[in-house]
């Protein structure tokens, strides 16, 4: 049986492919969102059928296949913001979001790309270590 990790991998992949080869454009999800509220590319209604097509996909999930999206953390909403906001910094810090830079970046091999991914990859380490050394995993 196809894993749900290996059929995600799949579809981000024929997404990210599709979204070049139809559109000419990278697939990075913050530039994307981003880019719906600039007033110079407002007119672009592909970026509000993208958003609108992940937040319809995540619906359609939640109806036939709910235990996918059980949140087994316990945070406060307090946590949940922080950890928003420094993601949203983050991403304008780093130009780019993982699914940009991660994705589509690193498949193109861009030098860019790859350093902002190694550093992706180095933060999240070292916050889970952490976080696991100061007895604030759950």
């Amino acid at each position: 049986m196809i894993g749900n990790a290996f059929l995600g991998g799949v579809l981000i992949g024929s997404a990210a492919i599709l979204m070049l080869v139809l559109n000419g454009r990278i697939m990075g999800i913050s530039g994307i969102v981003g880019g719906a509220f600039n007033s110079s590319t407002r007119a672009q209604s592909w970026r509000y059928f993208f958003f609108g097509g992940m937040i319809l996909g995540g619906l359609v999930l939640r109806v036939f296949h709910p235990q996918s999206l059980e949140n087994t953390l316990s945070r406060s909403n307090l946590h949940l913001i922080l950890a928003g906001f420094l993601v949203g910094w983050g991403t304008r810090l780093g130009s780019g979001c993982t699914s940009g830079h991660g994705i589509c970046g690193v498949s193109r091999i861009s030098p860019r790309s790859l350093l902002a991914t190694g550093i992706f990859m180095f933060f999240g380490i070292l916050t889970v270590w952490v976080m696991n050394r100061w007895g604030l995993t759950t």
